[in-house]
């Protein structure tokens, strides 16, 4: 892929795979040491609940400072804070201190800690890669998150046995650091400045404004959401009982892994020109290959399945985050795509308890075939909607502008899409002698 050979794209993947990797290493460590202090399997939904509430409350909030600040110092920040939190964990471990409310509230300290950097993560993209290459991008930092968060758990076997949960702890630090270290070797342009300061909730007023002035976008960011709802808690409370092995249900979770980065990395190499449609129609697709796991009794037609939803859920992000930092102009990129994390990061709240209070009710089986029709028909009432979306004016293609109003361009064979406010890497501003306004670099 040409663009593992460019530097600062190269630094951004590295490190966020690195980062990725901790994440789904502390998931995992977490989850075992919750185990481990109560024996309950309620402590471990609490400590999983605690990783995700306080992303849903605060991410759509904090994304605005990525949007008036730095972002990319705003995400080095965050991961030495990060360090610091998980410092503190590891010592109160070794010192025998670390029960469950302080283990629970260290991982929410943590999701809210971390709750600016994925939005500034996936806003400064755009400052670094070209328009037309950002669907490869994501693409390419999709396999690394994926690939790194399903590496993480697995090493934590390996780590408990040669060391203990404190050298887990340690090596999570690490991954932040190293993290920390990738993006400020970054050289990125600051997108020109807007006129007057703007206070946070004016900010996150207008941040809304920009969403509801590309409405392709809130419909996608809004079905994404509702069929997370509807869909994950299936792949893990559902799943547990059409399997009923430890050992089998751990491999066909690995499957549906594998199908999400070979999903991700085949869409780093296919060009998508409709990428609104492509988000909500690859739901569609998810729920027609899961509605039937419920009924299946071979192991084999199961992993067949989780392949096709697997390689399925690759399609119902990637679009979406190159639709996003496509449509919402630069300085309001990072609450749209907070907004989303927000949406995500609720719907991973719930989904679990969604999941099982079908299966008490309507039995797997039904379960499943619910869970599958519900997503079905919430991606075709989306396409219905993007479809009323489009008929705004035949031969025309709505377009954002930077004060995050609604307007209209001719469309030619390929849409152009105008973004005043972000400059493009690469391309000379004006003249070859003359720098654009409000532009500069910082080096690493």
């Amino acid at each position: 892929m040409s663009l593992l050979r460019d530097r600062n794209f190269l630094l951004l993947f590295a490190g966020q795979g690195i980062s990725r990797f901790g994440d789904g290493l502390y998931t995992a460590a977490t989850a075992w040491l919750a185990w481990s202090l109560t024996k309950d399997p309620t402590a471990v939904a609490v400590v999983s609940v605690s990783a995700f509430a306080p992303a849903f409350v605060a991410t759509f909030v904090v994304a605005s400072y990525a949007d008036r600040r730095d972002r990319r110092k705003l995400m080095i920040a965050t991961d030495l804070a990060r360090v610091a939190v998980v410092a503190v964990a590891s010592v109160l471990l070794s010192l025998d201190l670390l029960n469950l409310p302080l283990l629970v509230a260290t991982t929410a300290l943590l999701a809210l800690i971390g709750a600016p950097f994925a939005p500034a993560r996936n806003a400064i993209v755009p400052q670094i890669v070209p328009d037309d290459r950002l669907q490869q991008a994501n693409g390419l930092l999709q396999v690394a998150f994926r690939a790194a968060f399903f590496v993480g758990p697995l090493m934590l076997a390996p780590l408990l046995a040669f060391g203990s949960l404190q050298s887990v702890l340690v090596v999570n630090g690490l991954t932040f650091l190293g993290s920390a270290v990738a993006v400020a070797a970054i050289r990125v342009t600051r997108p020109a400045a807007t006129s007057g300061q703007t206070g946070l909730w004016s900010d996150l007023g207008a941040g809304l404004r920009a969403v509801r002035a590309a409405p392709d976008v809130l419909v996608v960011i809004v079905t994404f959401a509702l069929a997370l709802a509807l869909t994950n808690g299936f792949l893990t409370v559902g799943l547990v009982g059409v399997v009923g092995q430890g050992g089998q249900y751990g491999l066909l979770l690995g499957v549906a892994g594998v199908a999400e980065v070979v999903g991700a990395l085949l869409l780093a190499g296919v060009r998508i020109r409709r990428l609104a449609l492509a988000a909500v129609l690859a739901w569609a697709l998810l729920g027609i290959f899961r509605a039937p796991l419920g009924t299946v009794t071979s192991h084999a037609v199961a992993a067949v399945l989780l392949t096709a939803t697997g390689l399925a859920s690759a399609l119902t992000d990637i679009p979406l985050i190159a639709l996003v930092q496509q449509r919402i102009p630069s300085h309001h990129l990072a609450k749209a795509l907070g907004l989303w994390e927000a949406g995500v990061a609720g719907a991973l709240a719930i989904s679990p308890f969604v999941a099982s209070t079908a299966i008490t009710l309507a039995g797997v089986e039904n379960a499943f075939l619910l869970s599958g029709a519900a997503v079905v028909v919430l991606a075709v009432t989306a396409t219905l909607a993007l479809a009323c979306v489009g008929a705004r004016q035949p031969g025309q293609e709505p377009f954002v502008t930077a004060e995050g109003t609604a307007s209209a361009a001719p469309q030619e064979e390929t849409a152009v899409v105008t973004y005043p406010t972000r400059p493009r890497p690469g391309r000379l501003p004006r003249s070859a002698s003359e720098p654009a306004p409000n532009e500069r670099s910082f080096p690493s």
